[in-house]
Formats: structure tokens, sequence, C-alpha cells
């Protein structure tokens, strides 16, 4: 979840903002006149988020950059799925024969 901030909170704390977008991953709001805001986040952070733009969807890039994202938490993890037999039967080969 995003740090909220003011721009003079943000000024006289920099180094500590900087350290939790660094070291934390976190992502910094910084609330601006006129209903503005700018957003503060890590150069690995915005390479991936970059590296996910540009990525096929169904490309392994995109798979390897999904996984950072999800690491860096900021996409959510992939739900488990419960392993049922209808599960495991939407892998089977399906049977043409009574055609």
């Amino acid at each position: 979840m995003p740090i909220a901030s003011t721009q003079s909170d943000f000024r006289n704390h920099i180094k500590d903002y900087l350290d939790k977008v660094n070291d934390e991953n976190q992502t910094v709001l910084i609330a601006r006149s006129n209903q503005r805001a700018a957003a503060v986040i890590s150069q690995e952070q915005l390479n991936t988020l970059l590296e996910a733009v540009n990525a096929k969807e169904d490309s392994l890039d995109y798979a390897i950059t999904r996984d950072k994202l999800i690491e860096m938490h900021i996409l959510p993890d992939d739900p488990i799925v419960e392993p049922t037999d209808d599960y495991w039967n939407s892998f089977k080969p399906k049977d043409n024969s009574n055609q």
C-alpha cells in the first residue's frame, strides 16, 4: 500500500522516504496543490513496470516480469486452484469417438 505524504513532510524527511522506496519497494504519493499528486518509485520498480508494458502478454518475458511485480507486491499473487477431478480432467484430451 502506498505511503501518502505532503510536500513539506516529504521535503523534511526525504532520506527516510527514499530509503523506504529503495529498501522496501514502497511507493510514496506526495499531495500537491490543486488536487494533484506525484508518485516516487524505485528505478527497479520503474524498469519492471516498463518491461511489463512492453512485453507481449503470452511471452516468457511477460511471465518473468509479472513474477517480479508479484514479488514486489505490486500485483496480487495468483489464486491457488484447488485440484479437483474436474480441474485435472480439463487437461485431458477430449474423446471424439462419438462423432
